[in-house]
């Protein structure tokens, strides 16, 4: 039998806590321009969910003409200048997470962002709950590969398969579930089909702990409520 609660919650950070993806876009946008370049909205949710390093990819064959780890940086620059005169949270983010805090379940932040950027998301929220971080730059393959996942249960010392995961992309999501974690897509700048290996919500506004073991209960028949 295993317990009724989740061991974790893994979080995704852009467009999942945070509503940055309208960030990485101007960024993107300006960047692409400086070059004498064009990128189109299509093109930047292209983009959304994927690891920084093939978006740099996709930047440089549009003819930015920058190093993957040049164009890398000063992306996440332009974005943390932009969090740093305002951060939108997203629905409900802070909410679950601080009740999850208080119940004493473990979270962690899985992102593909740098370390710099999820580390000032961190400080700027109103409570320290993240009992570990998972950034682009501490993975060798990036979403949706499951790495970053399954990193992300080893540092808080949990089974990944007694971890629930919250992803708003499709990359995000796709290394959510294969890791084996129970895997909760809500959508925001890119639609996510129903399917089996999901649960779909379409906000985090009003989402509690309780809806939360729901979802692990429902996915995992040997739970007992």
């Amino acid at each position: 039998m295993t317990s009724l609660q989740p061991a974790a919650v893994l979080w995704d950070m852009d467009g999942t806590i945070v509503d940055t993806e309208p960030y990485w876009m101007r960024a993107e946008t300006l960047l692409v321009e400086s070059y004498g370049g064009t990128w189109s909205h299509e093109e930047a949710l292209s983009l959304v969910g994927q690891s920084l390093w093939h978006s740099a990819r996709v930047l440089r064959a549009k003819g930015v003409d920058l190093s993957e780890d040049e164009l890398i940086q000063g992306l996440t620059a332009r974005v943390m200048d932009q969090i740093r005169v305002e951060i939108p949270w997203r629905p409900g983010a802070l909410e679950l997470l601080t009740e999850l805090h208080e119940a004493g379940i473990k979270t962690a932040l899985v992102t593909m962002s740098l370390r710099t950027l999820a580390e000032l998301v961190v400080s700027l929220m109103p409570v320290p709950v993240f009992g570990a971080i998972v950034s682009g730059d501490d993975v060798t393959h990036g979403k949706p590969h499951p790495e970053a996942y399954l990193r992300g249960a080893e540092l808080l010392g949990v089974d990944i398969a007694e971890c629930v995961a919250l992803e708003d992309s499709l990359p995000g999501l796709a290394s959510a579930v294969a890791s084996g974690a129970v895997s909760i897509g809500v959508p925001h700048m890119v639609p996510i089909d129903e399917a089996d290996t999901h649960t779909l919500w379409p906000t985090l506004a009003g989402r509690t702990l309780s809806h939360l073991t729901d979802v692990y209960v429902a996915a995992r028949p040997g739970t007992q409520k």
